[in-house]
């Protein structure tokens, strides 16, 4: 029989580990340029994920692993997880667009490497992480003085939050340690694995629905199509692109030839809820009832004042204003219009009244 440690390791398991303390520099070195890659790359093409994480595998672990099937391995470069890392991503469907980013970066050893999301055993969703056996190639990162760097592989896994949660929910049960778990105890295991599965699927499909609803909405408000377009955040920040205000703010700009500052006109969304607007059509038909009238009011504001900065929000407070008042608006309702502009406070009657003020100053001249 063949001698073995103390810890039950032949010659050849004993080589292989000592290989292994000599190489810890180099495999700290990959697990570093591996994480490094992998953020500066989902940065670039704004992929946001949950986490980027790398190991590098413990002596106790390795040991492990040799004591249960060292014979498998003539060196420790065949030993492809030395070095493990893991993206984990919100989305299944981006598991395959951070790959395709694997495979641009690193050289993927397609032999070794397993998609374990084509596995349908009953309890395989926290196992169905595609794992890709990868090398760091030299147009990457050379260094003459060790170009193991570039000869060992390592393990890059690509899973979902949900599926990371469910493994280690399972290895936390001690399920698939080899303790038999109670039939009644396996089964509720296995309806939540279809619980987790399911919410994930969802996610995703839901996910692109609303990016669907998005690009629609973005082609309706570039073309000018209001009507169909309801107003909500998402439908106001596409609408605030097209800057549909800047020939009015121009123009007031041109009263004291003053500088615009950008200001909270993204704010000014629940006070138009609050006027009855429902489609961006409502807002599109105020401007273009209002505008003339709200560019004089702000000649009353503006004139006689060396004000030389405005806020890109004065032509969408001074059309809100102007419509208010011409629907009956008081003090009172008016303040409150005020109180949602510039928040709780004891100037916004006074400012309310002024702004009534100036309103009727402005028609009085009209008559």
């Amino acid at each position: 029989m063949e001698p073995r440690d103390e810890r039950g390791l032949d010659l050849h398991c004993q080589c292989i580990l000592d290989e292994y303390r000599e190489m810890l520099p180099v495999f700290q070195k990959m697990q570093e340029i591996v994480v490094q890659q992998l953020r500066e790359c989902l940065g670039r093409f704004n992929i946001l994920v949950t986490a980027v994480e790398a190991r590098v595998k413990s002596e106790p672990s390795l040991i492990g692993k040799l004591q249960l099937k060292g014979r498998k391995y003539r060196t420790l470069a065949d030993l492809t997880d030395i070095v493990g890392a893991r993206v984990i991503t919100f989305y299944s469907d981006e598991v395959d667009k951070i790959a395709a980013l694997a495979e641009d970066v690193f050289e993927v050893d397609r032999q070794n490497s397993v998609d374990k999301r084509k596995m349908h055993e009953l309890d395989s969703f926290g196992y169905m992480s595609l794992h890709y056996i990868c090398r760091i190639p030299e147009s990457l990162y050379h260094d003459p003085a060790h170009p193991e760097i570039n000869e060992y592989r390592f393990e890059l896994q690509m899973r979902t939050a949900l599926q990371h949660v469910w493994a280690n929910i399972n290895h936390d049960t001690g399920y698939k340690t080899g303790v038999e778990v109670p039939h009644e105890h396996l089964r509720s295991l296995m309806r939540l694995a279809g619980i987790l599965e399911l919410a994930d699927e969802e996610f995703s499909r839901l996910r692109r629905q609303i990016t669907d609803y998005r690009r629609k909405v973005q082609g309706l408000v570039s073309s000018g199509d209001f009507s169909e377009v309801r107003l909500n955040g998402d439908t106001f920040r596409s609408y605030l692109a097209i800057h549909p205000f800047e020939r009015l703010t121009g123009r007031m700009a041109a009263i004291n030839q003053a500088e615009v500052t950008p200001g909270p006109v993204y704010a000014y969304l629940p006070l138009l809820q609050d006027m009855g607007f429902r489609t961006l059509a409502d807002v599109e038909a105020m401007k273009a009832e209002y505008a003339e009238e709200a560019y004089q009011l702000a000649l009353h504001q503006l004139g006689g004042t060396d004000l030389d900065i405005i806020s890109d929000t004065l032509p969408l407070q001074n059309l809100c204003v102007c419509r208010l008042l011409a629907h009956g608006a008081g003090e009172l309702e008016l303040a409150r219009f005020f109180e949602g502009v510039n928040g709780p406070g004891p100037y916004n009657m006074a400012q309310a009244r002024r702004t009534m003020a100036l309103y009727a100053s402005l028609h009085s001249n009209k008559s």
